[in-house]
């Protein structure tokens, strides 16, 4: 008479154990490739809500980021992570982990900026960009000041700033939208 074996004995054995962590990498992988390729949308962005209203402002606003949204810039193209580091969020989000205004955007650097905005990127060269700024009084993009971040003026989830209106009042400045730009005074 054959011994019956118990559900223990059945199911923990090598070959059961050796099934079962196989079975969990597959759907863990499953699962990780399945968030990896979900994170390429920017609606992705907006199922964290700390992040949905950065989402909604690119999605439709005044500011420049949801220019760049009409330009068919995703979040991902400027906001570009690692696998750890996409990890790494969705823990410090999961944790509580994180402080609002967020931080860790974009490589705030002008070269940053300037690989799509000018020749051999999708925009207009420099000189094309100080051309088309080149306003009676001044021209914003050729300051006394030399060379400028473009983040000192050019915001994208907030209103962008007019950095000369510091010392200077320039009348070009109030022909600017004022949805878009804040000045000092």
């Amino acid at each position: 008479m054959e011994e019956k074996k118990s559900f223990r004995e059945k199911f923990f054995n090598k070959r059961g154990i050796l099934i079962v962590i196989a079975a969990l990498i597959l759907i863990g992988s499953g699962t990780a490739a399945g968030l990896l390729k979900a994170s390429e949308n920017p609606s992705f962005c907006a199922s964290c809500h700390i992040v949905k209203p950065y989402y909604l402002s690119w999605n439709d606003s005044n500011l420049l980021d949801h220019k760049h949204a009409k330009e068919d810039v995703t979040c991902q193209e400027c906001h570009q992570r690692s696998i750890p580091e996409k990890a790494m969020e969705g823990v410090n989000y999961i944790i509580g982990n994180y402080e609002i205004p967020l931080e860790g955007g974009p490589e705030e650097s002008r070269d940053f900026c300037l690989e799509c905005h000018v020749e051999g990127g999708e925009g207009i060269s420099w000189e094309e960009i100080k051309a088309a700024t080149n306003f009676e009084e001044s021209n914003p993009h050729d300051s006394h000041n030399g060379l400028q971040e473009c983040n000192v003026c050019h915001n994208m989830h907030e209103p962008s700033y007019v950095f000369c209106s510091e010392c200077h009042i320039f009348n070009w400045i109030d022909d600017l939208d004022q949805e878009v730009w804040t000045k000092a005074w």
